[in-house]
């Protein structure tokens, strides 16, 4: 890929990130077990509890990938090599740790992706919150997953053929 390409890439890729990080730490910041908890249901505290769990590692690994990438931008010379490898990061922690949740508190239905509805579905109905929080961001992430698809295998197939080569 041309480094012009990777570089503008990257930039985009970190806003998208910042994107991401800002509706999930306010969030976490103002929500806690208890309050999301409803009390007729109490039955709901495994899920809840698998949510805030989820959303916790996603914003580690979206702070860690954004940090990665200013740190990469910021570099007085460009070095595509650890840009591309960033980049793949952020596939495969930063989207994949969206759309594959450790907890199952939700999933996409790819059946729904083109009809202008929600792909997201709930293992059960969330409060409010909770349910724009992760609505909000899955825009961000599948934004991210269309603008780094390569990443997904093709980088790791030209790491290898490289390697071999040498």
């Amino acid at each position: 890929m041309p480094a012009i390409n990777i570089k503008s890439l990257a930039e985009s890729s970190r806003e998208k990130l910042k994107a991401a990080i800002d509706p999930i730490e306010h969030f976490l910041n103002h929500n806690a077990l208890e309050q999301l908890v409803q009390e007729e249901n109490p039955d709901n505290t495994n899920f809840y509890s698998g949510l805030l769990s989820d959303l916790r590692h996603l914003l580690v690994f979206t702070e860690v990938a954004y940090e990665k990438l200013g740190a990469v931008l910021r570099r007085p010379n460009f070095d595509n090599e650890l840009a591309e490898r960033a980049l793949y990061e952020v596939y495969h922690k930063g989207v994949n740790s969206f759309f594959y949740p450790k907890n199952e508190c939700y999933s996409e239905d790819g059946r729904y992706a083109y009809t202008g509805q929600d792909a997201i579905r709930f293992r059960m109905k969330p409060v409010r919150p909770a349910r724009d929080v992760i609505l909000s961001i899955s825009r961000v992430y599948e934004e991210l997953r269309d603008d780094l698809s390569y990443y997904e295998s093709d980088y790791l197939t030209q790491r290898r053929m490289l390697s071999q080569s040498n």
